[in-house]
């Protein structure tokens, strides 16, 4: 593999303080047992103020670098020492076996790539499924999630009660506040459909003439809406499905995926705290 250049090896300093101390430990006099192969990997020892040298190694193919000195910038100014030293071309480092410990972290190194990219290729490929441990962990997340959505809708039902009961008429004096943090108790119930529904009910009391009515008819919707997901396992597939996206759960792809020309209709951001929900309408040219 070819010998990288000095410029290249600065490029990868995270600051100038790494430069400079990189290019202090470019001196063949602080560094032994330094060594490269052909499959682009430099290691050495190099001398510092303890009285163990420290083992540093570099995968030039990823980069990737590892060195027992206690920096936490990546690369160190020892890694960047190694490179530079290498790239001066007066052999100072010469081609060899690895040593031990570098070896060891080279083959594990390379074993965690190959794995990625066997992995990456499999599911290119349509090759691979989830394993039963991901699945049970997957399940295992969806079941703590909707548990959570569940109660967020049983307070948000007590919510709507207590509104009903104190009167429609009187819902503007109690300002906004009261709806942001019951939009604020959806997302902490990670039901961040039901937060937006929310804020979009804060928004109507003292809007203008019939402003009440407006209020009741976006308050019937939202308790059916949180009746369906209390009551969403003997609901149709299709229609719980829906119930669940308009709660906030995220859709997951099925079937086959579908190569068309795709027209964009119409787009449609709702903001929802730190997040953008964006709902986009396709139309395709073959497949409709």
């Amino acid at each position: 593999m070819a010998r990288w250049t000095v410029e290249q090896v600065l490029s990868l300093a995270p600051d100038d303080a790494s430069r400079k101390a990189g290019n202090k430990l470019a001196s063949a006099g602080l560094w032994s047992g330094t060594g490269f192969d052909g499959s682009g990997a430099v290691w050495g020892l190099c001398k510092g103020s303890g009285s163990k040298p420290y083992q540093t190694v570099v995968d030039t193919t990823g980069p990737a670098y590892r060195c027992s000195c206690p920096s936490r910038k990546f690369p160190c100014k020892h890694a960047l020492g190694l490179l530079l030293l290498r790239a001066s071309g007066d052999g100072a480092i010469q081609q060899g076996e690895p040593a031990e410990w570098a070896a060891q972290w080279l083959e594990a190194r390379r074993g965690r790539v190959e794995a990625k990219q066997a992995k990456q290729e499999a599911v290119a490929s349509g090759e691979s499924a989830p394993g039963p441990a991901d699945s049970a962990a997957a399940r295992k997340r969806a079941e703590r999630r909707a548990e959570r959505v569940t109660s967020g809708a049983q307070e948000l039902e007590q919510r709507l009660t207590d509104l009903l009961r104190g009167g429609l008429a009187t819902a503007d004096r109690a300002g906004y506040t009261l709806w942001e943090e019951t939009a604020a108790r959806m997302v902490d119930a990670q039901a961040p459909g039901l937060a937006s529904r929310v804020r979009e009910l804060g928004a109507i009391p003292g809007s203008g003439p019939g402003w009440p009515v407006r209020l009741l008819e976006e308050c019937g919707l939202l308790h059916l809406l949180d009746t369906a997901w209390l009551g969403r396992e003997a609901l149709p597939d299709q229609l719980a499905a829906t119930v669940r996206t308009r709660v906030g759960l995220p859709m997951s792809a099925e079937g086959p995926p579908v190569r068309d020309h795709w027209l964009v209709l119409a787009q449609y951001d709702t903001p929802d705290g730190r997040l953008v929900t964006r709902r986009i309408w396709l139309y395709g040219r073959e497949s409709g």
